[in-house]
Order: C-alpha cells, then sequence, then structure tokens
C-alpha cells in the first residue's frame, strides 16, 4: 500500500493493512514508534483479538526536550493492555555516535546507515531502529518475522515485516517486505 503524502492521517489504513498481513503470515509480535503513547494505543487496538504481543517504543529521554515526554495517562493504557513499553538509547540516530558528531563533527556509521533508509522513507528507518531496540532489550525474537510499525510526524504510515537482529548483529537484520509507506516524502 501506498499513501501519496506521509503523515499521521495515514494511520488507519497503514494499521489496517498491518494487521491484515500479520495475519496472513502468523505473526505473534508487531514492535510500534510511539512518543505520545497514541501510535501504541491505536495499534493495540488494531490488532487486538490477534493474539499479538505489542512493544511500543518511545523516544528515549535525551529527545523528551526537543519532542515531547510519552503521556503517563496513555503509557498506564498500553501497560493495562499488555504491551510492552521500552524507552531507551535509540540504535542508529540519538545514541553516543551523535555526541560525536555534535562535539567533534563527521559523520559516524550509524547515521550513514539511517540516511540510507531515510532514501526509502522515514518510516522505515524508524521501524529498523525500533525492532533494533525491541530486540536488544529481549522483548521479541530474532528468529521470527515481526511487523514494524511506524511515521512520519506522528501516526503510522509504514508497516514492515522485518526478521530482527541484535544491533551487534545489524547486518543479520532483513527487511522482508514493505506493507505500507508513503510513495512521497512531503
Amino acid at each position: 500500500m501506498y499513501f501519496d503524502r506521509p503523515g499521521p492521517e495515514n494511520t488507519d489504513e497503514a494499521m489496517r493493512a498491518a494487521r491484515r498481513r500479520a495475519e496472513e503470515l502468523g505473526i505473534r509480535h508487531a514492535v510500534v514508534a510511539s512518543n505520545s503513547g497514541e501510535t501504541g494505543l491505536r495499534t493495540l487496538e488494531s490488532f487486538g483479538g490477534l493474539g499479538i504481543d505489542v512493544v511500543v517504543v518511545t523516544l528515549h529521554a535525551g529527545r523528551w526536550p526537543v519532542y515531547e515526554a510519552p503521556d503517563a495517562g496513555k503509557i498506564e493504557r498500553l501497560r493495562a493492555g499488555g504491551a510492552k513499553v521500552l524507552t531507551c538509547t535509540h540504535a542508529l540516530l540519538g545514541n553516543v555516535e551523535m555526541a560525536i558528531r555534535e562535539r567533534f563533527g563527521g559523520l559516524q556509521p550509524s547515521e550513514l546507515i539511517a540516511q540510507a533508509y531515510y532514501a526509502i522513507c522515514q518510516g522505515m528507518k524508524v521501524c529498523v531502529e525500533i525492532v533494533l531496540m525491541a530486540a536488544d532489550a529481549g522483548l521479541i525474537p530474532v528468529d521470527r518475522e515481526v511487523m514494524a510499525i511506524a511515521g512520519t510526524g506522528g501516526g503510522a504510515d509504514t508497516a514492515v515485516v522485518l526478521k530482527p537482529s541484535y544491533t551487534n548483529r545489524f547486518f543479520d537484520l532483513e527487511v522482508r517486505e514493505i506493507v505500507a509507506m508513503p510513495r512521497n516524502k512531503s
């Protein structure tokens, strides 16, 4: 499924496509990026009744002053609904390599990888990143496919089937299917 433009207005369609494909493939784990917790709640609702474990990945706390901190009430609702919530260092952007660049200049390897995924769309980069983070935290298996869901500027416009890996085994990660994404970057 391709959207003409990125953005949160694609969330409902992206969720329906992700649910449908997860059901077809027998996927048991979904990982979703959610700054405030709202997209995480939409994922729990969308995947309800399928028996899919949902992991909600927030921005790391060091980025909250720039963007937003998760809404405590939404995080509590996510946990009450059975979702696991993960807040940790970002695998590709926002880690120690970013601090090196900001202090000394240059472009770090993880940022080059992130920029390559951005060439597809922002959601693709985020899908890869959150799956790495969830795998590193031991919240998803690395031996079976997962559904990753992310967006551009809030909500969800990208859904991807991935075979996860840990960050220290990054090149074992496989993008298996693009279920939904924006065709244009703006």
